[in-house]
């Protein structure tokens, strides 16, 4: 039997084995994913901080009586704005005008009581150096005199007061503003001191617009600017930017005026209050508004997109990166607050790490990636394009 034949096909299995072999382990062997990457840097930014807050007007004033009566003219018309010193209401003025010219007589009498006592006075100091009156006589003359004098002054005072009283009887406005509507009608008894006002001016401009500000923020930002990363210094420290209530922008600017002192028990923040021109008086008091202040500058801030960053289980932020050895690294951050479609980053990442901004389903921390830039891997979304710019604050 020719045994030829079959050493040839021993001799092909033997060639064909290891082929097939090295076929399916590159088979099984997958390919080593690319990712897309960024590079973290430093760059300057911009901080602002959006806090809701309320108007109220630059100065209100509770028109009130300062007499009692009855209202006889009401002279202004409700909403319209009135000047300072202009008359408001009148209130019926005969019984001061009558209390008036009752002091005004009594001090017409008293003055003239006071010529003939002064000359008997003086005849009697004469007669006294003589001593052709006793002491005593001199003494009663001279206190008549001073008594006398006294009623004038008294008199006087009370004609001053009568005439005060007369002129309350035209309730004058205290400010230049707009008024509100009247509390009371003609015909009305008001007395003086009365809670109810008659009616409430306010000055709308300028306004207020006062917002709140927690302590934790506030300490944050002493902490920040004593650190030496935020710089309060800059152009405009000081001016603020309003969102209306229809999500619209104030066309006007306004500027900061003072951080009240003493901090809310229930809410556990403080007062900040801007002054803002209202020339056509398009803010009221009390509309609900988003003040966007400017915090300072940071020098040193490190901006990467928010869709590089998840969360674990308990909602830290978290994002991957491509080591030095070419494999992923996953890293904890801290992150301060979103500007525009990317995140603040405040610890976590050192300038020159490669970010992962795309591909990263493909990954996990440990395996070995192929990075390319994020320009390269493909078209580059919003974030990615913006990733090395700081955003400026939504209007």
């Amino acid at each position: 039997m020719n045994s030829r034949p079959y050493s040839i096909i021993v001799l092909v299995l033997i060639f064909l084995l290891p082929c097939a072999c090295s076929r399916q382990k590159a088979q099984q062997t997958p390919p080593i994913p690319e990712v897309g990457f960024i590079t973290v840097k430093e760059q300057r930014l911009d901080l602002f901080t959006e806090l809701p807050g309320r108007t109220s007007a630059y100065l209100v004033a509770e028109v009130r009586p300062q007499v009692s009566g009855i209202i006889r003219e009401r002279l202004f018309e409700e909403g319209a704005t009135v000047k300072k010193g202009q008359v408001l209401y009148r209130i019926d003025p005969a019984p001061f005008q009558a209390a008036f010219d009752s002091a005004r007589a009594s001090l017409a009498r008293a003055q003239a009581n006071v010529p003939a006592i002064r000359a008997r006075s003086e005849r009697y100091r004469e007669l006294l150096a003589d001593k052709a009156v006793s002491r005593q006589d001199f003494d009663d003359v001279d206190s008549a005199y001073r008594q006398a004098e006294a009623e004038v002054a008294y008199w006087k005072a009370a004609a001053d007061a009568a005439a005060i009283n007369l002129g309350y009887t035209k309730v004058t406005a205290p400010i230049t503003g707009r008024i509100g509507k009247s509390n009371v009608t003609v015909g009305a008894l008001v007395t003086a001191g009365q809670p109810l006002a008659m009616a409430v001016i306010q000055q709308l401009d300028p306004i207020y617009v006062d917002a709140p500000q927690s302590t934790a923020e506030l300490l944050r930002l002493k902490r920040r600017v004593e650190s030496g990363s935020l710089d309060q210094n800059g152009a405009g420290q000081k001016k603020v930017r309003l969102i209306l209530e229809d999500g619209t922008e104030y066309p006007l600017e306004g500027t900061f005026k003072f951080q009240d002192v003493t901090v809310d028990r229930t809410t556990g923040s403080v007062t900040l209050r801007a002054i803002f021109p209202n020339p056509d008086g398009v803010l009221l008091p009390g509309m609900f508004v988003r003040g966007i202040a400017r915090e300072g500058v940071s020098r040193k801030a490190m901006l990467i997109p928010q869709h590089a960053v998840s969360r674990d289980p308990k909602g830290n932020p978290l994002t991957l990166l491509v080591g030095p050895d070419g494999k992923v690294v996953e890293k904890q951050l801290s992150i301060d607050r979103a500007v525009g479609n990317q995140w603040l980053v405040t610890s976590g990442l050192v300038p020159g790490d490669k970010v992962i901004v795309e591909g990263m389903q493909k990954v996990r921390p440990g395996a070995p990636a192929r990075a390319v830039p994020a320009e390269e891997a493909g078209t580059p979304g919003p974030a990615v394009e913006n990733a090395g710019k700081p955003s400026p604050p939504a209007k």
